[in-house]
């Protein structure tokens, strides 16, 4: 092993926004003091129970991914493992999120974004 994964970076163009939604959705503590990383109007973080990290980057003129477009690709994505995937997606789209691909029904994931534009897959458990 070369390296311990420390967190994952999304850009954006409002880190509060995104660091409180993503709040909502795994939990945790938004900008909990940490010596890894200095908080300021460019950066938050998001520490959740598990142990898991996020940050959000401020960029200027963000520009979000257009799944499945391949003229501006998603980049990176996360698969979030949920129980009950109807109420999952019903959460989620309460707190911001945007459907992409809802699915035929039978397979067990969805697709969504972020308010940011970031996709992220619900996946049955």
């Amino acid at each position: 092993m070369i390296a311990k994964l420390q967190c994952v970076v999304l850009d954006c163009a409002d880190i509060v926004e995104l660091s409180r939604f993503y709040q909502s959705l795994l939990g945790g503590v938004v900008n909990q003091p940490d010596p890894r990383w200095s908080l300021d109007d460019g950066w938050a973080t998001l520490h959740t129970d598990g142990g898991f990290v996020m940050a959000f980057q401020r960029v200027e003129d963000h520009q979000s991914p257009r799944w499945p477009d391949p003229a501006r690709p998603q980049q990176f994505h996360l698969d979030l493992g949920v129980k009950d995937l109807d109420q999952a997606q019903e959460d989620v789209l309460n707190l911001g999120a945007t459907m992409l691909d809802e699915g035929d029904g039978r397979r067990s994931w969805r697709i969504f974004a972020d308010p940011a534009g970031h996709p992220f897959c619900l996946v049955r458990d």
